[in-house]
């Protein structure tokens, strides 16, 4: 049971026919500002809440869209808890209708002149009234939205109205249940309760829910496991903690909040427990195994880098320690952002510091401090 993909699928922009739109001349480019876009999808899942999570124009929807039979791969094959939905070798290509997916997009897409009622029973036809009447109760019990019933869309908060779309997603039993960036418009504290029930909504029914953000903190919050794309391609797939603290390559790193990235590091030597790298002209201890030949770039994520005045100077201690000189600071609210300049190196680095433990650190002198553990390697 679960999902299986492995898709590809090309798109061309039509350039004379967007020159004539655009009364432009000379070749222009696509929807995601390039010429062509390629699509080379491949993952397995099992019944679980899967985050597909990349930057805009990753390949996302796209991959949501040819799921749900709204768009056709060149090739390969799309299997949902057993069931066939796609396979360019044997010519199976099911359309939408027989695929019954269970999708919410973005804008919610509820139908104004209908109430919660009708548009959460929408799917259910053929179903007698009695059991629909039943299955819209279960609904509204299941969201947390009785009472509702009477109401129209433009009578409901955002919150309310993305309920009222999972519902009537879930309504016709679906075997998937699809959700591209549906809480983007939401504010945080309606976004956290909705996470919440997607989870308990997941574990309930058993079914492989597909979510898509850009969040970090969203796919990290939800997930069972994350799918990370970039440019049409998966680049790791693993659990949050897999894809967050062991990111395989800097596209994956930046996209996860690593924001320190070293790059054209070189092996000096290597430890029993680990290794000593260069770069920038800096030397760290990271606990990670490297092959000496291996073209490796360090990150650090801004939160684990740890800073104390520079008082009665530098003690060099176990792990990486620096000297630097703390040249920006961008107050966050919750933390303090602030940017060092290494000693040796014209390498910036970013540090966030809650506010709390921020104490009297300025623009001034500090001592940096990196644990190994913290330093992650990757190509």
């Amino acid at each position: 049971m679960g999902v299986k993909v492995n898709v590809s699928k090309q798109y061309r922009s039509d350039s004379k026919k967007d020159n004539i739109r655009k009364g432009q001349k000379g070749r222009v480019k696509g929807d995601r500002g390039r010429d062509t876009f390629s699509l080379d999808a491949s993952f397995e899942t099992g019944d679980e809440l899967i985050v597909l999570f990349g930057r805009s124009g990753s390949g996302k929807t796209t991959t949501l869209r040819c799921i749900a039979g709204l768009e056709t791969p060149d090739s390969g094959s799309i299997i949902v808890n057993d069931q066939i939905y796609f396979d360019s070798s044997s010519g199976i290509n099911l359309q939408p209708q027989y695929r019954k997916p269970g999708y919410v997009f973005q804008n919610y897409a509820l139908f104004p002149h209908m109430n919660v009622k009708k548009n959460i029973t929408y799917g259910l036809k053929g179903w007698d009234k009695e059991k629909k009447e039943e299955r819209m109760f279960e609904m509204l019990r299941l969201l947390h939205i009785g009472g509702l019933e009477d109401r129209y869309p433009s009578q409901l908060s955002g919150g309310q109205k993305q309920r009222v779309a999972l519902a009537r997603a879930l309504a016709p039993n679906p075997q998937i249940l699809l959700l591209d960036e549906p809480f983007s418009a939401l504010d945080m504290v309606v976004r956290m309760r909705l996470r919440e029930r997607i989870k308990a909504i997941q574990k309930e029914l058993g079914i492989p829910v597909l979510f898509i953000t850009h969040s970090p903190e969203e796919a990290f919050s939800l997930a069972d496991r994350v799918v990370v794309l970039h440019d049409g391609k998966v680049h790791q797939a693993g659990t949050p903690r897999e894809v967050f603290y062991s990111p395989v390559d800097r596209n994956v790193a930046e996209l996860v909040g690593v924001s320190n990235i070293f790059d054209d590091a070189k092996v000096i030597e290597s430890l029993s427990s680990g290794t000593i790298v260069e770069s920038k002209g800096l030397n760290f201890i990271t606990h990670c195994q490297v092959c000496t030949s291996e073209k490796i770039s360090l990150g650090v994520r801004p939160e684990n880098v740890h800073l104390k005045s520079y008082d009665d100077g530098l003690f060099l201690g176990e792990g990486n320690v620096f000297a630097g000189t703390v040249i920006d600071i961008t107050d966050k609210g919750s933390s303090k952002l602030m940017a060092v300049e290494l000693d040796g190196s014209e390498f910036i680095l970013l540090c966030e510091v809650p506010t709390r433990l921020s104490g009297d650190i300025g623009l001034s002198r500090v001592v940096v401090e990196i644990s190994p553990d913290d330093v992650l390697v990757f190509e």
